[in-house]
């Protein structure tokens, strides 16, 4: 029994010296833990505040040469595509309304050649479906003329004339299409053709030093970065105007035919009176 006695207290002994250190383990592991928490979070914040004021402008003006010259490619690339999505804008919307205001005036009810007269004496320049209808009358009104002619062939020939008149419209309303088309779809790829050759210029300046750390890296790689955001912001407006323009010509192309084919109806009617 008294043997038993020892052996318990010894026990005893012993879970209090683990406990002791378990404790004095857990201390300690805290107390390093807030003390690297407190040297670190001045660091994290001066590097937070580091990244909301990079200088956009310096890390271009440090970037080599192949990435200046790839983001001064794509900086004048976006700034023709905002001209000449300004210009098409005001340009289509300029023929719709032109559109409304013809087709309003055809269905009126007036006499054809009063129509003529007054969109051949226009002092602005003649364009869609005037075009169209002054192609078509003016060549009507020639072939009737002639002694013998055939109402058929007085007609075809007016349609010829209308599908050259409208052929010339739709090509000036594709105009710079094609060029916003081109921008949309290759400036991404020249922006990351820039960044790519940043990053590659920053491994080899990286390769060079004994030390390496990611504020070696950081700034090259930023750079190169840049090159790829400024193709994104030249294609994303290029692709979204030319889609949107693309829809408009199709419209007006659809109303510029339809009007030649009852126009076509009108004149072969006129033909055989």
């Amino acid at each position: 029994m008294p043997e038993l006695i020892g052996l318990v207290t010894a026990s005893i002994d012993v879970l209090s010296l683990s406990i002791d250190t378990v404790t004095s383990g857990v201390v300690d592991l805290v107390s390093v833990s807030v003390d690297t928490v407190t040297k670190v979070a001045p660091d994290a914040a001066a590097s937070t505040h580091r990244m909301k004021g990079t200088d956009y402008w310096r890390l271009i003006s440090e970037a080599s040469l192949v990435v200046q010259v790839v983001m001064g490619l794509l900086l004048l690339a976006s700034v023709m595509s905002w001209t000449m999505i300004f210009v098409k804008m005001f340009s289509l919307k300029s023929a719709m309304r032109d559109a409304d205001h013809f087709e309003q005036q055809f269905w009126s009810g007036s006499d054809l050649g009063a129509i003529y007269k007054q969109v051949a004496s226009s002092r602005h320049r003649v364009s869609g479906m005037e075009s169209i209808f002054e192609a078509g009358f003016k060549e009507f009104a020639r072939l009737r003329k002639q002694s013998g002619a055939r109402p058929m062939a007085v007609v075809e020939g007016a349609q010829r004339a209308m599908r050259v008149a409208l052929a010339r419209e739709l090509e000036e309303l594709e105009t710079h299409l094609s060029f916003l088309a081109t921008v949309g779809s290759t400036s991404p790829y020249v922006g990351l053709l820039g960044t790519v050759w940043g990053i590659m210029e920053t491994m080899q300046r990286l390769a060079a030093l004994n030390q390496t750390s990611i504020k070696a890296v950081a700034p090259g790689i930023s750079e190169a970065l840049i090159a790829t955001a400024m193709g994104l912001f030249a294609a994303i407006p290029a692709v979204i105007a030319y889609n949107r323009f693309a829809n408009d010509v199709e419209r007006l192309s659809n109303r510029y035919h339809t009007f030649l084919e009852e126009f076509s109806t009108i004149l072969q009617r006129h033909a055989h009176e």
